[in-house]
């Protein structure tokens, strides 16, 4: 059985942080099961979320394809699209039965075919009906309910919008919301470009904990290194973290001890994480399943290493795909190895902060 979160209380009696401190954001195609269980490697506290899964899937669909997770993500929530109060709580009562520590409402993706299904940032506009679904979700389920979304839609800057967008689902009981601090321009801008075009504005974030000093706020955007996730501890009561989390992986595993008090980090080093990884993966093919779906979660472990572009580029050969998993590691560790000591007998190389992992043979000799 799941630990339950709670605004008010923790999923763990040890510890007085929010369960929202830390969280890496639901991102479609990429927060699958495999990934999560990936960054439950390198950090055990870290609130994790799935991509986005829309109430039609659920409700129409292959549950167990959508809806089965690993035992050891946990915490873990389930991110819904959809905007129907009644199928909203249908699936909320399904996440609680499949689990799930949290259902969280997207209220931010502005992506077309999101906007055609009415769910999604254009949400922002119907602050009514977000309010009705998350009642109707609140008195399906136990678990937490919240909300994630932007601090406004297409040219609306004025803090008055999210404000009042804030409140009013407040008032239908949402205590947790989760705050990408851009606009979200349904028209004109991909969704990509809506991950970097509209400008960051943390600041209405930070007035919105202000003016809502009850209700847990957590913040996403932009964000990158762990100086810059405390900085913004000082003044909300969470950090959602994205892109920065797939592509640097490695960083999660410090932040256990940094972020939540612990004395040691999950695992010593990266060799330790990817010994992990290869069970896994063994796991995955004893199932049936292409170890190659769950390795491209991975690929960034070795990131800001020299020696790391050799691992990927192996793991990432299509002629290697019908090895097994640990023979192609070995020829992925090697590689790596040769290109790390090359790189570092050159005049110009820089030994990395995290040095340590470098191959001690051919480490730099100081004076």
């Amino acid at each position: 059985m799941s630990a339950k979160l709670s605004a008010t209380s923790l999923s763990t009696s040890s510890s007085k942080l929010s369960p929202w401190r830390l969280s890496v954001a639901p991102m479609l195609d990429w927060t699958t099961a495999d990934c999560r269980y990936f960054h439950r490697l390198l950090t055990r506290h870290t609130l994790l979320y799935t991509e986005m899964v829309t109430t039609g899937a659920i409700l129409h669909g292959d549950k167990p394809r959508h809806l089965d997770f690993n035992e050891q993500e946990h915490p873990v929530a389930l991110q819904l699209g959809g905007s129907e109060p009644a199928d909203l709580a249908a699936c909320a009562k399904l996440a609680e039965q499949w689990g799930y520590d949290e259902v969280n409402l997207n209220c931010g993706c502005p992506s077309e075919r999101v906007q055609r299904g009415a769910f999604g940032a254009c949400l922002m506009a119907e602050p009514a009906l977000v309010a009705d679904g998350v009642k109707a979700m609140r008195d399906a389920v136990g678990i937490p309910v919240t909300v994630k979304h932007r601090i406004g839609i297409d040219r609306i800057e004025s803090y008055d919008f999210v404000r009042d967008f804030v409140g009013q689902v407040a008032d239908a009981g949402c205590e947790v919301f989760l705050v990408h601090a851009r606009n979200a321009w349904l028209q004109g801008l991909s969704p990509k470009e809506n991950r970097d075009i509209p400008p960051l504005r943390y600041e209405l974030v930070h007035r919105l904990k202000r003016e809502f000093p009850h209700l847990t706020i957590a913040i996403n955007g932009g964000l990158k290194t762990d100086d810059e996730i405390a900085a913004q501890l000082d003044h909300v009561d969470g950090v959602m973290i994205g892109r920065q989390a797939y592509h640097e992986p490695w960083q999660m595993a410090q932040w256990d001890q940094r972020f939540f008090g612990e004395a040691q980090a999950p695992v010593a080093s990266r060799e330790a994480v990817e010994a992990l990884w290869l069970d896994y993966l063994d796991r995955q093919v004893a199932l049936g399943r292409p170890w190659s779906q769950a390795m491209r979660h991975a690929l960034g472990l070795w990131n800001g290493l020299p020696g790391a572009r050799r691992w990927r580029q192996v793991w990432s050969d299509h002629k290697l795909k019908a090895m097994a998993p640990r023979e192609v590691a070995k020829l992925a560790t090697d590689a790596r190895l040769q290109a790390a000591e090359i790189a570092m007998q050159h005049p110009a190389f820089k030994p990395p902060v995290d040095a340590s992992a470098l191959p001690a043979a051919a480490a730099p000799v100081t004076n």
